[in-house]
């Protein structure tokens, strides 16, 4: 420093105290005995003074400050800024060199450039992280390539039905006393056909006994080495569609599809780990028995009333026959229901979905335990499914089993078959994606213009003259609609018109207007929207006869079921899954 600057300078410096001030967020200058001084001087002053073309000149007060109002550093009047401070020079450094000291940056610039720069390195890393950690879980996903019995994507803008197989494959530790012996992919054990609605209101859940006599049809599977081998069909226990003679799941929803007349879209394949690994990674699932089990084939050993249940424990529970009933399959179909809607409520409750540890555990047991057809065995895809199933409610997710009676061959009653009287309601309700609760359906509010042709007299349905014509529903819908008209409903003035010129989107009727009483007649009768009655004109019927048309598109779901509204679907054995049950 120079002479003038020399003294208490060589003590303390003044550029050393320049400090935060807290209460106005600016830096201010703080010398011993000393109260704060003006804000720092910053680079505009300096800019504004090189437009200017002036030099800066000092004039030193005592101390090493500049003088008030002298030329120099600018600042507002009153200012007092210190004199930039020299360094020493040193043996290594030549004579008459000067240096400055540099700037330095503000703290509060500092604090956000490195929680900026620290930000940006967290949301890399997760994304980082949350990419290869999805690609981790991907490759846990087995798959298997089962042809055109799978859909060749999935589509989160319909209704889909997935095929889920539990196999009694023998696989890991403690699996030994049960399951299949043949060393195989295993056999459908355990078969539910899941189906969930288009409009995410509602989804059904129907289990499929494995002792059911059914027909297994020929079945192309592919081999190990890329070729294809046809397997032929035979009749026998439903179980027997997966494993048995080289079957593989495609077999099994082939199966399914010739029994139902549902078609699965996927399929979803697990053996007896799965129920120990899912239950550990949620810590549990409860249940209830009504009274106490002891079964020593099982090794179940439960109090009665209610227990939470996980692993080795949770498999025996869903396993074991002869704790249940009559110690039969269709006993233990109705507890492993109960098991699964239970675990499901697990699954979606807010003490999982709220800890990343036991997601993180429920992702890697659930991707490690499922085999799935190609078109859904990517991350993003099973995350999307289950998505959708989230938008369920539970109250609305319906569990039933396909009725069956005792196989009328057997004299010591082994397996069953088909209820031919019961199991086709279901079947059609799922095949048109009704549901087996009571669902409120939005209603679009219609115009009173609309809503007025559905109010009035209506005419006996006796006197209700109708042409039926397919536009576009599935087919042979226009002569199952005519049967269920004539004998059910008592509209015998009906035929069948054929098919339509043209596919209709919509359900149509056409009347003319003194046939307005017959057409409200059938518009209750089956249901249809103000909207859907197309005031014009009649045609002639086969006997000469003034007929209205009804034109079934592709909003038709069947005969006797309403297009708008609930339909009413009977099923007595039936629960959901909002509902907590004992065994028993």
């Amino acid at each position: 420093m120079d002479a003038q600057g020399r003294g208490r300078a060589d003590n303390i410096d003044p550029a050393d105290q320049w400090v935060l001030n807290p209460n106005t967020g600016e830096y201010e200058l703080r010398l011993a005995n000393s109260a704060a001084q003006s804000g720092v001087p910053g680079p505009r002053a300096a800019a504004r003074r090189a437009a200017q073309g002036t030099a800066p000149s000092r004039t030193a007060a005592p101390g090493g400050r500049t003088a008030p109002g002298t030329p120099g550093r600018e600042g507002a009047p009153g200012r007092e800024v210190p004199p930039p401070r020299r360094r020493r020079t040193t043996p290594e450094e030549p004579p008459g060199r000067r240096g400055r000291r540099p700037a330095k940056k503000p703290r509060g610039k500092k604090i956000l450039m490195w929680t900026g720069g620290s930000m940006a390195l967290v949301l890399v890393a997760v994304g980082t992280a949350g990419y290869l950690y999805l690609k981790h879980l991907e490759g846990n996903v087995n798959t298997q390539d089962v042809g055109d019995a799978a859909a060749s994507d999935f589509s989160k803008d319909e209704a889909f039905n997935i095929l889920l197989i539990g196999t009694d494959k023998r696989t890991g530790e403690g699996n030994e006393g049960y399951g299949d012996k043949d060393n195989s992919t295993g056999h459908a054990d355990t078969t539910l056909l899941l189906h969930v609605a288009k409009d995410r209101t509602n989804a059904t859940v129907l289990s499929i006994p494995r002792d059911m006599k059914v027909d297994i049809p020929d079945c192309e599977t592919k081999q190990e080495d890329g070729s294809f081998e046809t397997i032929p069909g035979i009749h026998d226990r439903f179980g027997y569609s997966l494993g048995v003679g080289g079957r593989d799941a495609g077999c099994t929803m082939r199966t399914v599809e010739q029994l139902t007349g549902v078609k699965p879209d996927h399929f979803m394949m697990a053996d007896f780990n799965a129920i120990k690994t899912l239950t550990t990674a949620v810590d549990g699932v409860d249940v209830c028995v009504e009274k106490a089990v002891d079964d020593p084939k099982s090794r179940l050993k439960l109090p009665a009333g209610p227990s939470t249940i996980e692993g080795e424990q949770a498999l025996a529970f869903v396993r074991t026959r002869h704790a249940w009933g009559n110690e039969g399959d269709l006993d233990r179909i109705k507890v492993q229901q109960q098991f699964l809607a239970s675990l499901m409520r697990k699954m979606s409750s807010g003490d999982t979905l709220t800890s990343p540890t036991k997601l993180v555990k429920l992702a890697e047991a659930a991707t490690e335990a499922l085999t799935v057809d190609k078109a859904i065995g990517d991350v993003g895809t099973l995350k999307d499914i289950a998505l959708e199933m989230k938008k369920v409610p539970m109250k609305n997710l319906s569990f039933t089993t396909v009725p069956v009676v005792d196989n009328p061959d057997e004299t010591v009653k082994v397996t069953v078959v088909l209820n031919e009287t019961l199991a086709p309601p279901i079947f059609d309700a799922i095949k048109n994606d009704v549901s087996l609760t009571e669902v409120k359906q939005k209603k679009k509010q219609e115009s009173a213009a609309l809503a007025a042709r559905l109010k009035g007299t209506r005419a006996p349905a006796s006197e209700v003259r109708v042409q039926v014509l397919n536009g576009g529903a599935a087919s042979g819908a226009a002569q199952k609609t005519l049967n269920w008209l004539q004998l059910e409903e008592s509209v015998t003035k009906s035929e069948n018109g054929g098919n339509a010129p043209a596919d209709l989107a919509r359900t149509t009727l056409e009347y003319a207007p003194d046939q307005a009483d017959q057409a409200r007649a059938l518009a209750a009768i089956m249901g249809l929207s103000g909207a859907a009655m197309k005031p014009g004109e009649s045609v002639t019927n086969s006997q000469g006869l003034p007929t209205m048309t009804l034109t079934l598109g592709k909003d038709f779901k069947g005969a006797g079921i309403p297009l708008t509204g609930q339909a009413k679907i009977d099923v007595k054995d039936k629960t959901t899954a909002d509902k907590v049950q004992c065994a028993s």
